[in-house]
């Protein structure tokens, strides 16, 4: 057994065990299980009918672009990870600290830099 090998083994070991970490504390700690597998299920369709398939629209309709490409996926990325704070989910009237932040205007801003960021990167390749 080679190094790589050998490498390989011991990260499927340690991703085994991690694996067998993460199904311990759901069983242990989420109340209902078929509530978070509906949501799990869902996330996993949402993903691959949805979000992949336009991902590849918009990476085939640019595809000469790769500049583009990248301020896109990362914009959008951004947008999705930032997206339940910008619509204050989880937000209380009782605690205003949960959500203290104008998250829309923040991602505006974030997304106005990778704009930036990208047109400077086009620029220079010209």
């Amino acid at each position: 057994m080679n190094g790589t090998t050998a490498a390989r083994y011991g990260a499927y070991a340690v991703g085994t065990v991690l694996m067998g970490i993460g199904a311990y504390g759901i069983v242990a700690h989420v109340p209902d299980l078929f509530g978070w597998a509906v949501w799990f299920a869902g996330g996993a369709v949402l993903h691959d009918a949805v979000f992949a398939p336009a991902v590849l629209l918009v990476g085939a309709v640019v595809t000469r672009r790769p500049v583009l490409q990248g301020a896109l996926a990362v914009g959008g990325v951004l947008t999705l990870v930032a997206l339940p704070m910008v619509l204050r989910l989880g937000a209380r009237p009782d605690n205003p600290s949960i959500l203290p932040l104008h998250y829309g205007w923040n991602l505006l801003i974030v997304l106005a830099v990778v704009a930036a960021v990208a047109a400077v990167v086009w620029w220079r390749r010209r």
